[in-house]
């Protein structure tokens, strides 16, 4: 018990016995600075440094630009554009998704895989309607003369100035007898007219042409997308007088009838409609007579 008090005394001697740290100047051995100091203040300055250095070193790293010069450290610009980047990509991956299905359904629609669905009249013409918003809804006696004069027209487009009334309804694009009706359950889903060649083809609604090339199956094809997912389309043209990406306007001439294809036994007009992606019977909504 003794000589473990003596050796805590002993220790406690060393901590605190005083010793001096003198600064000389070498050539003249001249006293420049002097310190008294102990083990204890020595161990104690160490510590408070230590700490100190600790403390300064995480502050500079964590709120200053020093942090992005540590291996491991991205800098606040570069975060912010993989952020923004980060959101592009995701926005460009819907876009890409939605574009592929669009262009699964025209592919659909071009090789008739699709099952067939009634459709209410009325529906179809009620999502045609435009926009309220967009133009002059008030009825004038004018429509129903210039629909009729439409009708009989052969060749160019009378629509430049009709309002929303003739918009959304379903002219024919020819005018002749039907040779083959429209049948889902042999899945011909369009219907055949009989037209002399060269006959003018009128654009049955306002809309954007989505495709116009040649098949060989089908010959000159061309379709066009209107208001609210209804697509019509035109084949076995003897040549198309629109491109794909056009605007036409309802009774628009969009190409010229004719014999081309493999599926052909005449010059005919092959004409189908599509709400939504599945097909609709031409016969229900236009009057080919």
């Amino acid at each position: 018990m003794k000589s473990k008090k003596k050796k805590e005394k002993k220790i406690a001697k060393k901590l605190l016995h005083k010793y001096r740290l003198v600064i000389l100047n070498e050539d003249t051995f001249e006293e420049r600075l002097s310190f008294k100091l102990t083990r204890l203040n020595v161990f104690v300055l160490l510590a408070i440094s230590t700490i100190l250095l600790i403390t300064a070193t995480t502050f500079l790293i964590a709120f200053t630009p020093l942090k992005e010069y540590i291996p491991g450290y991205s800098s606040t610009a570069l975060k912010k554009k993989a952020t923004i980047l980060n959101h592009k990509t995701d926005s460009l991956v819907k876009v890409i998704a939605v574009n592929e299905r669009y262009f699964t359904s025209i592919k659909k629609v071009l090789h008739g895989e699709l099952s067939s669905i009634d459709f209410n009249r009325d529906s179809i013409i009620e999502a045609a309607k435009l926009d309220v918003s967009e133009i002059d809804l008030a009825p004038i006696k004018a429509d129903s003369l210039l629909r009729q004069k439409v009708d009989k027209e052969d060749k160019y487009n009378l629509f430049e100035s009709a309002t929303s009334k003739a918009s959304f309804v379903l002219f024919p694009p020819v005018n002749g007898t039907i040779t083959e009706n429209y049948n889902a359950k042999e899945k011909h889903y369009a219907v055949d007219i009989v037209v002399a060649k060269n006959t003018p083809i009128k654009a049955t609604a306002d809309g954007i042409v989505i495709f116009a090339e040649w098949t060989t199956k089908t010959g000159f094809v061309i379709i066009v997308e209107h208001s609210h997912g209804l697509i019509s389309v035109y084949k076995h043209n003897a040549s198309l007088n629109k491109e794909q990406g056009d605007l036409v306007k309802a009774g628009e001439v969009i190409a010229m009838s004719g014999n081309t294809g493999e599926l052909t036994t005449g010059p005919h007009l092959h004409f189908e409609l599509w709400s939504d992606g599945y097909p609709i019977n031409p016969t229900n909504f236009i009057d080919f007579e």
